[in-house]
């Protein structure tokens, strides 16, 4: 009682004061702002963004990090990309750099260059290069072909016959008959004067000089296109609208291998140097290299968009020409299994296309555009163009020592170029 007396003079300071002590206790709600300081595990920056915007708080967390992820990835792009520009400068500043120096060395070895190196066929004019035109059949001429040593010359035509001409007067010697369809293609032997034609009859053969049939090789399925012997003279090579190609046995006609690979018809076909290649093209715009011991194709080369007609390996093996119907000429590296060059050739397709057999120098192609084309293989620059033909020009060849030229036309005329007896040869360039 006494207790309660002492307390009831002060009402004031009774419960109400107590709950007044008790009301500074509610700031203790204001626990949760404080207990979302250790939400952000970052820094104070986030939590400033945090305390402003409660609750998309852990999301924020999780696309902050991937900004950041986002930054450091562009930051380290845009430093390789830095790097790709600076070794891209850098390769150009020392291509230039070597440039400049090998046209210094040519500059000051022109001379030793110039003999080392000369280049037939360059004169004023191709009238001064041609040194005869001949009538070559009653109907236009679809292939022509020197002989080894340089001493006859074979010519075809869609009359179905083949015919032997002697060199340099091109003078007829004998004709080839017993296809029973046109002529399609022929060829000399590299290793004697035996000759091979194709014809649409779906047959190959084989004659002499004298005009005697030695073999037949039958087994296409369609019409061939072209022909052309292995380098050791021992098998033949034939191509076909049946899209295949095959090679034969000159001796016995046994068919010793049989090629499928091309989507289309197979048009072109040459050999390696060394025997152990072959290179067929087609009009499906692709030209492939075979392996001839295991028969398989190990190289498609890609890049032509039209059909592609004539095909031609350099001497040393290592460059493979190509021409088709996008009038174009592809040089091929094969070590690098890659185009070299594109040359935009002639305004027409392309027919045909050989390389100078013995060093390679010049490289010729034949074209419908009624022209045929010498260029450098050392560069591919133009050396010179013959025309005189009135037509499409549809075969062309070089004979060894790289001196004379020999084109046919749908003119039906023989044309023989030649640089021999020509006294600028030694002053030779490019155009």
């Amino acid at each position: 009682m006494d207790i309660d007396e002492e307390l009831n003079p002060n009402p004031t300071l009774s419960p109400p004061n107590i709950i007044t002590q008790t009301e500074p206790s509610l700031p203790p709600l204001a626990v949760p702002p404080i207990a979302r300081i250790p939400r952000p595990p970052i820094n104070g920056e986030t939590a400033k963004k945090d305390d402003s915007n409660d609750d998309s708080g852990p999301e924020y967390e999780v696309s902050e990090e991937s900004r950041l992820f986002r930054e450091k990835q562009e930051k380290a792009k845009q430093d390789f990309l830095m790097k790709q520009r600076a070794a891209a400068l850098a390769l150009e500043t020392l291509m230039r750099v070597l440039e400049d120096e090998e046209g210094a060395g040519m500059e000051e070895g022109g001379e030793d260059e110039g003999e080392a190196i000369q280049y037939p066929f360059y004169t004023e004019g191709s009238t001064a290069l041609l040194k005869a035109s001949e009538i070559g059949d009653d109907r236009p001429l679809s292939g022509c072909s020197f002989s080894s040593d340089g001493k006859f010359l074979a010519t075809c035509s869609l009359t179905a016959v083949g015919k032997i001409w002697s060199m340099p007067e091109v003078k007829i010697v004998s004709s080839l008959k017993g296809h029973t369809e046109r002529a399609t293609d022929i060829t000399f032997s590299p290793t004697n004067n035996h000759i091979a034609t194709a014809s649409a009859d779906r047959t190959a053969r084989l004659w002499n000089t004298e005009g005697t049939l030695l073999n037949t090789y039958k087994g296409h399925l369609d019409r061939l296109a072209r022909v052309a012997f292995h380098p050791s003279g021992k098998y033949l090579g034939t191509t076909s609208f049946d899209k295949t190609w095959r090679m034969w046995d000159t001796e016995t006609g046994e068919e010793l291998l049989y090629q499928e690979g091309h989507s289309r018809t197979v048009y072109g076909l040459a050999f390696h140097p060394d025997g152990s290649l072959a290179a067929s093209c087609g009009l499906d715009a692709l030209a492939r290299v075979w392996d001839l011991r295991s028969g398989r194709s190990i190289l498609a080369l890609e890049g032509h968009v039209k059909p592609v007609l004539g095909i031609s390996f350099s001497p040393n093996g290592y460059h493979l020409a190509t021409g088709g119907e996008d009038n174009t000429c592809r040089i091929w590296d094969l070590r690098k299994k890659r185009s070299l060059y594109t040359i935009p050739a002639h305004a027409n397709l392309i027919s045909q296309i050989k390389f100078e057999p013995q060093e390679g120098y010049i490289l010729v192609t034949a074209s419908y555009d009624m022209t045929a084309k010498v260029w450098s293989a050392r560069d591919f620059k133009p050396v010179k163009v013959l025309s005189g033909h009135e037509s499409k020009v549809t075969s062309v060849d070089v004979v060894a020592d790289g001196q004379s030229i020999v084109t046919v036309s749908h003119d039906r005329t023989i044309k023989l170029w030649s640089s021999k007896n020509v006294d600028k040869e030694k002053d030779m360039d490019v155009d």
